[in-house]
């Protein structure tokens, strides 16, 4: 809770396995293109944790995380807007299973 305090935000983890499992991916949808690995650190920027936190949990570097996002989002076609930030865009892609406008 002390990202909350801190001005961040925070989704318990069975929220975000709830809407993993529900999820449905068209098979065309560029979220298919993500290897095992950046498709798991997907999962965990959907718990709004940070790229040191990912990094701990998935026993990798903080660097490693900061290179899968990039890749993830180059593969998701997203880029920084005025509109939406790419590492929303990408988790409301996850957890959407559809497309996000930027």
């Amino acid at each position: 809770m002390a990202a909350v305090a801190a001005g961040g935000s925070f989704l318990d983890d069975d929220v975000v396995n709830a809407l993993v499992r529900a999820r449905t991916q068209v098979a065309d949808s560029p979220l298919t293109t993500l290897t095992e690995r950046e498709q798991e650190v997907l999962a965990e920027l959907a718990t709004g944790a940070t790229n040191a936190l990912i990094a701990e949990r998935l026993y990798v570097s903080a660097n490693a995380i900061e290179k899968h996002s990039n890749s993830i989002f180059s593969k998701l076609g997203l880029t920084d807007s005025d509109k939406i930030n790419r590492r929303v865009a990408a988790v409301l892609m996850f957890l959407s299973g559809e497309e996000i406008s930027a």
